[in-house]
Parts: structure tokens; C-alpha cells; sequence
């Protein structure tokens, strides 16, 4: 018993220094971890990473506001859309059997650590930053449309596989809304934050919920998230990103692995 609350705390603390270093989500961290060593349902896994995800982003987001680098005002529109993605994510994903759901997550998480090695995620938003840097302005009619369908896949897939979308939305939000990086970063983690809420909600809503193990995991998560900041500033975004790479092939392997197996 007490070692299924060490890992749960462990898994909480691993996803929130992810979120908090390059504001990816838990799921990348808490599900493998939550499927392979306490065999809990991938249905249920992906309703506790949802979970953390609302705290261990407010933790990270509450840091950015303290800096002015959040505006969620041009970007409120991307958070409502993502919010009804998530819910229709989660629905869906309840009538999907849990090693197939494990599968669809492993891929998932294996794809982000691929591309994170590839190409470190701010040099890739520098390069087609600088591509279309001569492009006319878009149209808001054009923003805003494209923020709100870019919102629902986002929503959708967050509330699917547990991933909060972080990343996608940063993406989005330096892209097509302008938005410069450091504000990007915190826009993106606080609406990561309302994004998972709606998806937890609804996954309690459709499954029981470890309270016991989930609380564990808030903790460390809430830690892990605080902690990353101080070690962001004492490393590159290069290096950063190539151990967010690696550490997200391992744990996107382990879960298609256990898929299999199981």
C-alpha cells in the first residue's frame, strides 16, 4: 500500500517537472508509469493525470503571471473551444477498451519525445517564425477561426489520451495568434489548466476515480512543477528539450510495451 503511494507521488512529481520545465503534459509521465507498476486502467490513468495537469499548470502559471508574461484575453476563445473538445475527448474514450486506449497513448508520448529530440521545440517555432515573418497580417476573423477549430482538436485529444495539450497550444498561440514566447509559454499552461479540468471531470464522471492514489499525485506534482522552474534557469532550452526527448521515448515505449503484453 505505501509503495503504491510513493509511486503515485513519484509519478506526480516526474509530470509536474515536465509541465513545468516545457509545459508538456502529465500524461506523458503519469499514465506509463500508473499502467506498468500499479496495472490501473488506462481509463482511469489518463482521469488522475487530467488531475494533476489542473494543479501542477496552475503552479507553473501562477509563476509566469507574477512576470505579466500571461494574456489570456486574445487567447480566451482557443480555452473555451478546448474545454468542449475535452469533454467530447473523454466521452468518446470511455467506450474504448483500456489496452487499446494504452496503445493510442504510448504512441502519442513516443511521437513528442521523437520530436523533441529532433528539433528543440523553441528553435522549431524560431524557424517558422522566421519563414513567415514577411507574410501579410492575418485577418482576426481568420485568427480567431483557426484558434477555435486548432482549440477543439486540442481539447479533443487532451480529453482522449490525458495529454493537456501544452505543447500544441504554445504552438498555436505563437503562430497564428503572434503571441511572443514567454507569454506563449504561460498563456498555454493556464489554459492547459482549464483544459484538463473539463477532461478530469468528465472522466470521474464515467468511471470511478482512486481518490486515495490521486491525491498523492496532486502533491507531487504540485512539487515537481515548483522545483522545475529553478532547474530551467540553470540549463539551455536545448538540452532541456533533448532530456524531455529521451525521458518521453522511455516512458511512450514502457506503455505500448505493457499494451501488448497485456
Amino acid at each position: 500500500m505505501i509503495s503504491q503511494y510513493l509511486i503515485s507521488v513519484l509519478a506526480g512529481w516526474g509530470a509536474g517537472a515536465v509541465t513545468g520545465i516545457i509545459g508538456a503534459s502529465a500524461a506523458a509521465v503519469i499514465v506509463p508509469v500508473l499502467i506498468t507498476f500499479l496495472d490501473i486502467p488506462t481509463f482511469e490513468a489518463i482521469g488522475i493525470s487530467l488531475a494533476t495537469d489542473v494543479v501542477a499548470s496552475l503552479v507553473a502559471a501562477n509563476t509566469y503571471r507574477r512576470n505579466g508574461n500571461i494574456d489570456l484575453k486574445s487567447g480566451l476563445q482557443m480555452a473555451i473551444s478546448a474545454i468542449v473538445g475535452a469533454i467530447i475527448g473523454s466521452w468518446i474514450s470511455s467506450y474504448v477498451p483500456s489496452a487499446r486506449l494504452g496503445g493510442f497513448t504510448g504512441v502519442a508520448i513516443l511521437l513528442i519525445g521523437i520530436n523533441f529530440i529532433r528539433k528543440p521545440l523553441h528553435q522549431r517555432i524560431q524557424t517558422i517564425q522566421e519563414k513567415h515573418k514577411n507574410d501579410p497580417n492575418i485577418s482576426n476573423v481568420k485568427r480567431i477561426t483557426s484558434s477555435i477549430l486548432w482549440g477543439l482538436l486540442i481539447g479533443f485529444i487532451a480529453g482522449f489520451v490525458g495529454a493537456g495539450g501544452g505543447v500544441m497550444i504554445l504552438l498555436i498561440l505563437t503562430l497564428v495568434l503572434r503571441y511572443k514566447i514567454h507569454v506563449a509559454v504561460g498563456t498555454s499552461v493556464l489554459i492547459m489548466a482549464f483544459t484538463a479540468l473539463s477532461g478530469a471531470v468528465s472522466h470521474a464522471l464515467y468511471a470511478p476515480i482512486p481518490w486515495n492514489l490521486l491525491a498523492f499525485a496532486v502533491v507531487g506534482g504540485a512539487l515537481g512543477s515548483k522545483m522545475a522552474a529553478i532547474f530551467a534557469n540553470s540549463v539551455s532550452e536545448e538540452k532541456l528539450s533533448k532530456i524531455a526527448g529521451v525521458a518521453f521515448i522511455l516512458l511512450g515505449a514502457m506503455t505500448i510495451i505493457d499494451g501488448i503484453i497485456s
